[in-house]
């Protein structure tokens, strides 16, 4: 990015296995963005960075709880090549597969071929950190549910099932004033092909992160009702407080799971081994949630697919729950 002096790096943010997230400023109007990158040299990277730009720039701006995409620029060894949203997808699509997946990477095959993808900063981290940083509060619980609720049927709506929701990869931002949550992440999104009913469309590639996985993720049989099932486990989560401990990172994380002895067992693992499993909601304090929130946790949590949610009931259902909404005073 240096080499056309457009964006200066200030510094690292984030890595994860497949890209390394920066903050950034653009030298012209000294505003701050977020850099990705993400290697390309290798084709299973290279499928990733393409799954994230089919859903970023399919999305321009367009709903304010999803990341934004600025700007997505080609690094071919030392050459830089902005790949343009007015692009039709074959053209852009042709332009990166050849690129990344065909070999046709550059004349060295040492020299670097990134994807770099510049998107809106989010001031406030990521929503995990941001929560365990903060007493628990009802409204901004309710707030955040319902703008996920929003963001995700509105994906839905637009064939983009995200495939791995859980609170590391939504980003809080405070431009607004109120923190405002931002879906991020998307590669391992698939956007879907035609038209019709998100729903109808059948996975079969397991992937994500187990805590947050449905039953159905596990089997390899999955549709987009597994985004919903991992936000019934993000709420869940976020209401009571229920964390665990990474194994590789060693940091606390915002997720439910059941017990057995001292070994912790993903719900979603568990529901497949026991499908007849009941989920004891609320975990810890009958007064953390109403019944109306526990019944829609049971319903975006249930076993079946066909008894669980979709986005479009989650959106409608979840502005009628009376969990963090402020108690109205009766007229003297």
């Amino acid at each position: 990015m240096a080499a056309e002096a457009k964006y200066s790096i200030i510094r690292e943010v984030g890595r994860g296995n497949y890209g390394v997230v920066y903050e950034a400023i653009v030298n012209k109007t000294r505003s701050k963005v977020a850099v990705k990158r993400m290697q390309c040299n290798v084709p299973e990277n290279a499928e990733l960075a393409l799954q994230e730009f089919w859903a970023l720039q399919s999305i321009q701006r367009q709903h304010e709880n999803v990341i934004q995409l600025e700007e997505c620029v080609l690094q071919n060894g030392q050459a830089f090549q902005p790949i343009s949203h007015h692009y039709r997808k074959s053209d852009s699509h042709l332009l990166l597969i050849e690129t990344c997946l065909k070999g046709r990477r550059c004349m060295d095959p040492k020299s670097a071929c990134f994807l770099w993808f510049v998107m809106e900063f989010c001031d406030g981290g990521n929503m995990n950190e941001y929560l365990l940083s903060r007493s628990p509060d009802a409204q901004l619980n309710n707030s955040f549910m319902q703008q996920l609720s929003s963001a995700v049927a509105f994906l839905h709506r637009n064939q983009i099932v995200h495939r791995d929701l859980k609170a590391d990869n939504i980003l809080i931002s405070h431009k607004c004033g109120s923190p405002i949550v931002k879906v991020a992440d998307f590669g391992l999104s698939k956007v879907c092909r035609g038209k019709g009913n998100v729903n109808q469309h059948r996975f079969s590639s397991a992937c994500g992160s187990n805590f947050y996985m449905a039953p159905e993720v596990w089997e390899g049989h999955y549709t987009a009702k597994a985004d919903v099932f991992a936000l019934g486990i993000i709420f869940w989560a976020m209401v009571e407080r229920i964390t665990f401990r990474d194994g590789d990172t060693e940091k606390e994380l915002l997720g439910t799971y059941i017990c057995q002895g001292k070994e912790l067992i993903p719900l979603g693992e568990a529901l497949l081994e026991n499908p007849n499993l009941k989920l004891q909601i609320p975990l810890k304090n009958k007064k953390s949630m109403p019944d109306d929130l526990c019944k829609l946790l049971h319903d975006m949590l249930a076993f079946n697919p066909k008894k669980r949610l979709d986005a479009f009931q989650l959106e409608v259902r979840i502005r009628q729950i009376s969990y963090g909404k402020k108690c109205q005073r009766s007229p003297s």
